[in-house]
């Protein structure tokens, strides 16, 4: 057997210790970087999630397009890489805030193709042979305190006043949920049949492969200095281009005149060692199923194609002089709030060794909404902002950037996030003091849930930065 190499990024970071997901990854070695000046038709910047769906839909629907993808590290190095691994349906935003500049009808049929695209992005790693893991059990969220329930039942009625609450779903009493997956101290939970697990770094990679199949080109270990009308540099050439697509999400932060665009959020994980047939049979968990509580810091987690559990959570604060820098040590407790709630929902769980800790930036604009915008008089486009949504979102974007591009009125144009714009966050140090209030108010807002049994009203402060209810 080759032994797997292990390259490192531009701070020296082994690719492989970025994630449980990376370090399972095979070939991890660079493409090529961009070296001399080069003429394409389009140019996408990050190869991330919505960088390769929005190339992977450009080839598909124009196959004589030449496209390339410029990549400062190496496909998937980003959130792609190293989130929870939920293919969820449901929008990256605020329903009403969509429905405020579109309507309730526009809105509604845009959460109908999230809905849709959990099947699409299946259906796609499955054509182009993707060994990803991708098994559809949809998603339990649980709730563990009377708090928690109230909150659960108000959004799931809210939705379902609305018209946007996901087809399929319905409410459990604590013997239904914990016939789903065996967990102490349930109050009752909400199930939707919409959410496939997948492993996120094998999804993205197979994407890069498939799209260089279809005759996409992608520069790795390329970083763009510049991004302009017609055209994108780097240190090793310039690219020139019709349409120019920024498919950065978080990193976006990182480009001075987008540095405002989005608050940067770190959302940790930690995945145990592969655990044996009869802890799943005590858990009752089904490959495929994906679960969350209710927490105003709460969890996410799956059950792993290889018989792990990978948990994850946020609460992680941003370095004010490098909002992208990679924590490590100063993310100590939060990984420790996540091997405690781990065992706290899954006992069994504590006689196995937690084997992965690692984190990922993503990006959250300043009311929590995504956009899509293409301008054809420049050729510039660009998507982002999904706030914990990406692997969905980004393949909407992706679709309907390619159908901008190409001037086609479709229904992914029609969606209410193609033309949105939010605000810019305030300028630093108070996008920073913002960040850490919220994570701040959040934790006490918990702990008072947790151990009073009733409901924090503090988080009203901080409402118009908070996420959607």
């Amino acid at each position: 057997m080759t032994a797997l190499t292990s390259p490192t990024d531009r701070h020296g970071n082994a690719y492989r210790s970025r994630s449980l997901w990376l370090d399972q990854q095979g070939y991890l070695d660079r493409r090529p970087a961009l070296d001399g000046d080069l003429e394409v038709d389009v140019a996408v910047v990050g190869a991330g999630y919505t960088g390769l769906w929005t190339a992977y839909h450009f080839a598909k629907q124009s196959p004589g397009l030449r496209i390339a993808v410029l990549e400062s590290e190496v496909a998937g190095y980003g959130a792609a890489g190293r989130n929870g691994g939920w293919v969820g349906a449901g929008i990256a935003g605020g329903a009403g805030r969509y429905a405020r500049r579109s309507g309730w009808e526009r809105t509604r049929a845009a959460a109908a193709l999230t809905e849709r695209a959990v099947d699409e992005i299946g259906d796609v790693a499955a054509a182009e042979g993707i060994e990803c893991g991708f098994a559809k059990g949809g998603t339990l969220a649980i709730a563990t305190t009377r708090p928690q329930w109230e909150r659960l039942r108000a959004r799931f009625e809210a939705a379902s006043a609305t018209g946007m609450q996901e087809s399929g779903s319905k409410l459990m009493d604590p013997a239904d949920a914990n016939a789903f997956l065996s967990t102490p101290r349930l109050y009752g939970a909400a199930f939707t049949p919409h959410c496939a697990r997948v492993d996120p770094a094998r999804l993205v990679r197979g994407l890069a492969t498939a799209c260089e199949a279809r005759g996409v080109r992608i520069f790795e270990g390329s970083p763009v200095e510049a991004v302009e009308r017609g055209a994108v540099r780097t240190g090793g050439g310039r690219l020139a281009a019709r349409s120019v697509i920024l498919a950065t999400e978080a990193w976006t932060t990182g480009i001075a005149k987008a540095a405002g665009s989005y608050l940067p959020l770190t959302s940790m994980m930690i995945a145990t060692e592969p655990l044996p047939p009869a802890v799943w049979e005590e858990l009752g968990w089904p490959h495929g199923l994906t679960v969350r509580d209710q927490r105003h810091l709460f969890f996410y987690a799956q059950r792993t194609a290889d018989d792990r559990i990978a948990i994850g959570g946020r609460g992680a604060p941003y370095s004010l002089r490098d909002p992208l820098a990679e924590f490590d040590t100063r993310n100590t407790a939060v990984w420790a709030r996540l091997e405690k709630t781990l065992h706290e929902h899954f006992p069994v769980t504590a006689r196995y060794a937690v084997t992965h800790r690692w984190g990922g930036a993503l990006a959250v604009p300043r009311d929590w909404s995504m956009c899509v915008n293409y301008d054809p008089a420049t050729g510039l486009g660009h998507a982002g902002g999904y706030s914990g949504h990406g692997v969905v979102a980004s393949y909407l974007a992706g679709r309907a950037l390619a159908d901008l591009v190409a001037g086609r009125e479709t229904p992914y144009t029609r969606t209410p996030w193609v033309g949105h714009r939010s605000r810019r966050w305030e300028p630093e140090p108070l996008r920073f003091l913002a960040a850490n209030a919220i994570v701040r108010l959040l934790e006490s807002a918990d702990r008072k849930e947790d151990t009073k049994g009733t409901p924090a009203c503090r988080t009203h402060v901080l409402r118009p930065v908070l996420p959607p209810a």
